[in-house]
């Protein structure tokens, strides 16, 4: 069985990528105990100074595998231990000593634009389309951005696109400050690269410093966000009413 995530490195640069293209890389248990498992061990790694974080095929992640919502939310112990993967992966790619320069493309649904937002620098292509599905299934966005977002975009801004859920694009994301860059499909990980590349030549205790203080001035109750989302995704994910509305999809 192939792995969901693919692991490779090149000049300082650790390149981790989604591979579960026959789903659009959708998110799973494998895939989060994999994604975990890699991320740790390349900010542990002293011989990595920047991560770049794509996927493979036409879309970097469609979120969560409804396919397997059953699975997902067949008791609470398992629903717990699937949602604190996805909050665990989110703590090593905001507060892990490592910068991560996202290569966005395709789709970016859900938990996945959830991680693009998570990365430090986030490089869009311009077919790249994002929107927030959660809850119109009856669940509720992750990977802290609900304390995130509201920094980056505003309260409002943040209110619309999660309670309306509409789809917006690569120069949409721009103009708000989730994107980075945008740049043609064939350029965005040569982009994600070299920009990687550029940071890991950077003093480490210099980098690793700036992406802590930065982390931890301007998002303070990160962990409270992550404790109160996981509680709200649960609860999401065990009511019977979001069974009927999946099971309609």
């Amino acid at each position: 069985m192939a792995s969901t995530v693919l692991v490779s490195r090149n000049n300082f640069v650790c390149t981790l990528t989604l591979n579960r293209p026959e789903r659009l890389n959708a998110l799973n248990s494998t895939m989060l105990e994999e994604f975990r498992a890699t991320l740790e061990d390349a900010n542990r790694d002293d011989s990595v100074g920047a991560i770049v974080l794509t996927g493979t095929g036409s879309s970097f992640c469609s979120g969560d595998d409804l396919k397997e919502f059953d699975e997902q939310s067949s008791n609470p112990k398992h629903t717990h231990k699937f949602v604190e993967s996805i909050q665990d992966i989110t703590r090593q790619l905001v507060f892990g000593e490592k910068v991560v320069v996202g290569a966005i493309r395709g789709w970016a649904v859900g938990g996945g634009l959830e991680w693009a937002i998570n990365c430090d620098l986030a490089v869009f292509s311009e077919n790249t389309r994002c929107f927030f599905p959660e809850l119109k299934w009856g669940m509720f966005p992750t990977g802290g951005v609900t304390a995130m977002l509201p920094k980056m975009i505003g309260l409002i801004k943040t209110r619309e696109l999660m309670l309306l859920g509409e789809t917006f694009d690569a120069n949409d994301a721009l103009a708000m400050g989730l994107a980075w860059k945008v740049v043609p499909d064939d350029e965005v990980l040569e982009m994600a690269h070299e920009t990687a590349e550029k940071i890991a030549a950077l003093p480490r205790t210099a980098v690793r410093d700036l992406k802590r203080v930065l982390s931890q001035v301007n998002i303070p109750d990160f962990e409270k966000t992550l404790d109160l989302e996981t509680e709200a995704t649960v609860r999401g994910i065990l009511d019977p009413d979001t069974k009927i509305r999946v099971g309609d999809f």
